[in-house]
């Protein structure tokens, strides 16, 4: 009977037939296939941004004319071990367009920084998050990486890019963190966002948020906004020779009418030439303010050293200087001919003797220089989707 029930388990595989073999088939466990993070924070984020993580906008390696060489990368401020990269710059670029950034999510970096016109505001003070208005005028971002010094604002109160991008979010009256419990609450706010720690974690490798990288991030897509496709660069292009004296500067522009080479021949000839000098303070090809400059007289006795932003879209702007005094380019160009007042903070290039100097400008050349800044307006840049809101309607 025992033999019997032994060949009956032994059929019905309840025991092994013969206990002397021990060996049983035993199926491997498979290893786990990697997830790309790129795939898995872009099952969180495509719920909220029309971004996709795993082919990245190119913010890193833009494509640039022969004249931004080594001249350009002079006065870059870039910091040389934090180039800008596809994805931080994918991050900043979320961070500039989020109202969840201010206090009552009314207001983003792009509320007074608006790409239509330059990433300049329509609005001569800012408007801030309950409102209220700024004192000064939003400075277009084209071009803002080379400023060698690296200082931001008018009044040049931020050390660097970075510093300048977490002030506005900071500021009482701009986005409000600084009187609603500071950058711990702003972070607390912003983890609760689904979307910033995939972010976050897909940039650095976990979802910590904090101040560091919420100002790398927003530098890195500030610094990517290069402006080279203006009419002028397209003309000057043609004309470019490393070679050539002045770099081909003073050279007649194709395509120019004779009022633009005109104002482009002013623009680029020193005073002592006949011109009106304004490349000693706004160099091409980026057109930004020479690391030296100092102010440019706008108010007599002026003590404060202001700069001024990259003169690229220029023709977009509907208010001018730090204060926003002016509203159209004819009044600035006024200004430098005309009402350029002495004080302890006015630019030599702007003095003569113990006087301020003025142009004294004809009305057909006041007319060519306007003329001439308005062909440095760049419509790529104004139009280009990698720097447009990533926000799903």
């Amino acid at each position: 009977m025992a033999a019997a029930m032994l060949a009956t388990l032994s059929a019905c595989g309840g025991e092994d037939a013969n206990p002397a073999n021990t060996d049983t088939a035993v199926t491997p466990t498979p290893t786990p296939t990697p997830v790309d993070p790129a795939v898995a924070a872009n099952q969180i984020v495509q719920q909220f941004l029309n971004l996709d993580l795993t082919t990245l906008d190119n913010y890193a390696a833009p494509a640039l004319p022969a004249y931004f060489d080594g001249t350009v990368d002079a006065i870059d401020n870039t910091p040389g071990n934090d180039p800008v990269n596809d994805a931080a710059a994918t991050l900043g670029r979320v961070l500039f367009y989020d109202a969840a950034l201010s206090f009552n999510d009314t207001t983003s970096c792009s509320t007074c920084h608006k790409q239509s016109i330059g990433f300049d505001d329509d609005e001569q003070l800012s408007t801030g998050f309950e409102g209220g208005q700024t004192d000064q005028h939003a400075m277009r971002l084209g071009n803002i990486r080379y400023y060698e010094p690296g200082e931001m604002f008018w009044n040049r109160r931020a050390a660097s890019v970075e510093d300048q991008a977490i002030q506005p979010i900071l500021d009482a009256t701009e986005m409000g963190w600084s009187d609603n419990g500071g950058i711990a609450a702003l972070t607390t706010k912003m983890a609760g966002l689904d979307y910033y720690p995939a972010l976050f974690e897909f940039v650095y490798g976990d979802p910590a948020i904090t101040q560091e990288r919420i100002e790398q991030s927003l530098a890195h897509f500030q610094r990517a906004m290069i402006s080279s496709d203006s009419r002028w660069d397209r003309a000057y292009a043609q004309v470019f020779a490393i070679g050539a004296p002045n770099r081909a500067l003073n050279q007649a522009l194709p395509g120019f009418s004779a009022s633009e080479n005109r104002g482009r021949e002013l623009f680029m000839t020193g005073q002592n030439n006949g011109g009106a000098g304004c490349l000693s303070c706004h160099v091409p090809p980026t057109f930004a303010l020479t690391a030296n400059s100092r102010s440019n007289g706008l108010d007599a006795g002026e003590t404060i050293v202001f700069k001024s932003p990259s003169l690229k879209n220029i023709g977009r702007s509907a208010f001018f200087m730090h204060d926003g005094r002016f509203t159209t380019l004819r009044s600035v160009v006024d200004h430098y001919s005309d009402s350029v007042q002495a004080g302890p903070a006015l630019d030599n290039r702007l003095t003569q003797g113990n006087n301020p100097r003025r142009l004294n400008l004809t009305e057909t050349d006041r007319e060519a220089l306007v003329d001439f800044m308005l062909t440095l307006s760049d419509e790529t840049l104004e139009a280009d989707p990698k720097f447009a809101s990533p926000f799903l309607p």
